[in-house]
């Protein structure tokens, strides 16, 4: 380790930042500014050495009474090292409660990720000792391996990247470094509240460990970096089997449940990983065992946000979590229109011409009516054959579970007439002499 890293040095840090991200070099860059000593410390360095492609975005979260004095002085300090300054302010006054302080990062990483230009790479002030606290936080939550490898110098961001060029330079040094030079830096009161869980480990817990064991800030960062080491690994192994098990977009629930449980687990937390959050620990144990070992008429799903993870016809789905489009009923004037647009983004049907189409024309009412599944519905697809439950056609059929949520149905009166272009009642069915036929088009939605 560079003993620079002890004793905050620009063109150390700068040489820092290339190394994680060669490409910073001609890259325009952009420094989350807060107006504390940790970000005024890193824009301070870098910008007399990156002069013209430097800016700074300053995150007004509208918390504080003085929020608005922290902006003047932000803009201010940036004047003076003349970069390029500009604010966004969030509101986040109707969300207190003991989750703020995670609604406030959340807000804040949206801001910034909506605030950066094209090609920009996003700089943050995260040091040595904000590791540390990472690290423990994350235990204590009873983080897996991502969460424990705390958090890497490099990563994407957003449509870009977000590098954090100091995580080798302790807090005590960048405190040192400003002090030094006079520089004007914000005290944020909210940082001394020690009801948000990282700053009650700053100030309750950190002085007595680091007291007893004073390089522990460098070495359970070295242990994250192993953690790290072992999660690429794990991801390598992730990748390997999801690329076995992969069946289109979905997963072969056969594939994946021919591996170990701790394998499977590892493969589906990558696979998801790569679209969105990953479920906690309780979801991912429900896909990686009930959902993959229902019935094989089942079809189980696990939600959790705005994700869902489906399994049908023996193939595992990620998809956007839906819920049932709302019930309608709307009437079909078959002899004014042959198009029809369905509410509830259910799609379009269209009366059509068709050799081979089902419908005699001449026997069908001069109107129907269009109504959303409710559950329960029967109908005989083949003359002289049995009855059937609408729901065991749809299975039998593998038809999407996508499309099974939006799919009309027509009736004439009370009588279920057809199941869009799918199925058609016996009793409407053309005779097998019927020349002029027609069939029921259903426009799916996209």
């Amino acid at each position: 380790m560079p003993q620079r890293g002890l004793t905050a040095d620009p063109a150390w840090v700068y040489s820092q930042l290339l190394r994680g991200y060669p490409q910073a070099s001609s890259a325009p860059l952009c420094v989350a500014f807060s107006g504390g000593e940790d970000s005024t410390a890193l824009l301070a360095m870098l910008a007399p050495q990156v002069r013209g492609r430097l800016r700074a975005v300053h995150i007004d979260h509208g918390l504080h009474p003085d929020s608005r004095a922290w902006v003047r002085v932000s803009r201010a300090t940036c004047r003076a090292l003349r970069v390029p300054f500009s604010t966004r302010r969030l509101d986040l006054t109707g969300s207190r409660g003991h989750s703020l302080e995670a609604l406030a990062r959340d807000a804040r990483y949206a801001a910034l990720d909506a605030a950066l230009r094209p090609g920009e790479v996003l700089l943050t002030a995260h040091h040595l000792e904000d590791q540390l606290e990472t690290v423990l936080l994350q235990l204590l939550r009873g983080a897996g391996l991502p969460g424990l490898a705390a958090m890497p110098a490099v990563m994407p961001f957003g449509a870009g990247v977000l590098v954090r060029p100091l995580l080798d330079v302790p807090r005590a040094a960048l405190r040192a470094w400003v002090r030094a030079r006079d520089l004007t830096c914000i005290a944020d009161p909210a940082n001394a509240d020690d009801r948000f869980d990282r700053n009650f480990l700053r100030h309750q817990v950190l002085p007595a460990l680091v007291s007893r064991w004073p390089g522990a800030a460098r070495t359970v960062t070295r242990s994250a970096r192993h953690i790290a080491e072992a999660q690429e690994l794990l991801d390598a192994i992730a990748r390997a089997d999801v690329a076995r098990a992969a069946d289109g977009a979905a997963l072969s629930g056969t594939s994946l449940r021919a591996l170990p449980l701790p394998r499977r687990r590892n493969a589906l937390r990558y696979w998801i990983g790569q679209s969105g959050p990953v479920p906690d620990a309780r979801r991912l144990q429900e896909i990686a065992e009930p959902l993959l070992a229902a019935r094989a008429d089942a079809n189980p799903v696990v939600r959790w946000g705005q994700l869902q993870v489906q399994r049908h016809a023996g193939r595992v789905f990620l998809t956007p979590r839906r819920s049932t489009p709302a019930a309608y009923e709307i009437t079909w004037d078959l002899g004014r229109s042959p198009r029809l647009t369905l509410p509830s983004g259910a799609g379009r049907l269209e009366l059509v011409q068709s050799a081979r189409g089902l419908l005699d024309p001449s026997s069908l009412p001069a109107q129907v009516t269009v109504r959303a599944r409710q559950g329960g519905e029967r109908l005989r697809p083949r003359i002289g054959g049995p009855s059937r439950t609408l729901k065991s056609l749809l299975q039998n059929a593998q038809i999407p579970l996508t499309e099974r949520l939006h799919l009309p149905l027509l009736y004439a009166g009370e009588e279920l007439l057809a199941a869009a272009d799918l199925w058609v009642d016996a009793r409407w069915q053309a005779a097998a002499a019927t020349q002029n036929r027609m069939t029921v088009l259903w426009h799916r939605p996209a």
